[in-house]
């Protein structure tokens, strides 16, 4: 498809729940456009890359799972006395390289001086990258967006498709499939897709309680 005249917004619009419209040799300009246009709060995932142009519209179970991860983050960083900022889908983009990405969400925990109190990324640098990136692939997939998120630095995505919950780690530049977190060691690949589905059944709250007494558990000194 190619994108000349494209009224994106209005696409956006019409884009039903769970659906991804792709689009090619769409300018850069265009791309900043198009989210200086939408402004703060859109629901859409946008992402940039050489001319190639994503937007996804992602279903409610989407946002479920993402905002329960984010809990689970709070209760890690909290238990384990860490600090943590989260950037939610916040844009990351820089022109020298032709490439944006949102995450469905993102944590700052090692590095969590370099954003806080900052309202807005210099546009003439590259974005400080997450600690931690996640990605929700339920009605798209991420992994061809991941040459993005090592350009960008991110040392850890969490990948989650409903079948298992995945954990990679940069090496170089490409990712690897890692067994445990390296922000959280205890935490495995196997543990989080565990509570998210979980959640599914027993509820977000009850999944929580549980957790933080396991966080808490994992926290003592071996003897």
């Amino acid at each position: 498809m190619i994108a000349v005249g494209t009224n994106y917004r209005e696409a956006i619009t019409h884009l039903p729940d769970g659906a991804t419209l792709t689009f090619y040799h769409v300018p850069w300009e265009e791309y900043e456009d198009l989210l200086e246009d939408l402004g703060a709060g859109y629901r859409a995932r946008i992402s940039y890359d050489h001319g190639g142009l994503e937007i996804a519209l992602p279903l409610p179970i989407h946002e479920r799972q993402k905002e329960f991860i984010s809990h689970l983050v709070y209760v890690l960083t909290d238990e384990s006395g860490l600090d943590l900022e989260c950037l939610g889908s916040t844009t990351y983009k820089y022109e020298d390289w032709l490439q944006g990405l949102e995450p469905d969400t993102c944590f700052y925990v090692q590095n969590v001086a370099r954003v806080i109190g900052v309202e807005r990324f210099d546009p003439d640098s590259s974005p400080p990258p997450p600690d931690i990136a996640v990605e929700i692939d339920i009605t798209s997939e991420s992994l061809s967006r991941f040459h993005i998120y090592a350009n960008l630095g991110v040392p850890e995505i969490w990948r989650y498709d409903q079948h298992q919950a995945q954990i990679y780690h940069l090496i170089g530049t490409d990712y690897v499939e890692a067994e445990a977190s390296r922000a959280f060691p205890f935490l495995t690949g196997d543990v989080l897709f565990q509570l998210l589905e979980r959640s599914k059944i027993d509820g977000q709250t009850a999944t929580l309680r549980d957790f933080r007494q396991w966080v808490k558990a994992q926290q003592l000194p071996s003897s």
